[in-house]
């Protein structure tokens, strides 16, 4: 399932990167949702990215995450079952990550986002729930930091940039998927809340 989205991901990302009109019809915008109901920007932004770098980051990341929550699924839920929840954890995640900046945007035509950093936020939050003490390389910190302080990390980052409202990067849709890809997780399995910190 992992490798089905990325390559769907790269194909249309890369057939949106040289052709404007359907970057354009794919992208996030909530006031384009809001007045023109056009409730399918919901989920295919999530399908395209504004360059190279992104497109490049968000798949590498959910290569390295997703393949690992994916077997960890199965294992829990049963292999076929697995699967339709992870594939659900990761369109959840896209449709989650939205919502707030849904609400914020609804009534500005100027705004619009791409990129499945919501749903690929949502993954790697499964994996850092399941095995939070694994260990990660965050550029440039030159020695691996345990998933669980990453994790805590990246949400107060996220809250801080949102917050500051500096960049054109989404900061708080990679807040809302990692927060849904912990919630949705813990709903399917309650006791991974209690494995998560006898792990710590």
């Amino acid at each position: 399932m992992t490798y089905i989205f990325i390559i769907v991901t790269v194909i249309v990302s890369l057939m949106a990167m040289f052709n404007a009109d359907l970057f354009q019809k794919l992208s996030f915008s909530p006031w384009l949702i809001h007045q023109k109901k056009q409730n399918w920007r919901f989920v295919t932004h999530g399908l395209v990215h504004a360059g190279w770098a992104h497109l490049a980051i968000n798949m590498l990341v959910l290569y390295s995450f997703g393949r690992h929550v994916e077997a960890a699924y199965g294992f829990i839920f049963s292999p076929g079952k697995g699967q339709l929840l992870y594939f659900l954890l990761y369109v959840g995640g896209i449709l989650f990550s939205t919502l707030y900046d849904f609400g914020r945007y609804k009534n500005n035509p100027y705004y619009q986002s791409v990129g499945a950093s919501g749903a690929v936020s949502a993954v790697l939050f499964a994996s850092i729930l399941i095995a939070p003490t694994s260990k990660l390389f965050v550029f440039p910190i030159p020695f691996p930091i345990p998933a669980y302080i990453f994790g805590g990390l990246y949400l107060a980052y996220s809250v801080y940039m949102n917050k500051k409202g500096q960049d054109n990067i989404g900061h708080m849709a990679h807040f809302m998927g990692a927060l849904f890809g912990l919630i949705y997780s813990i709903i399917l399995k309650p006791s991974l809340l209690a494995l998560f910190f006898n792990q710590l």
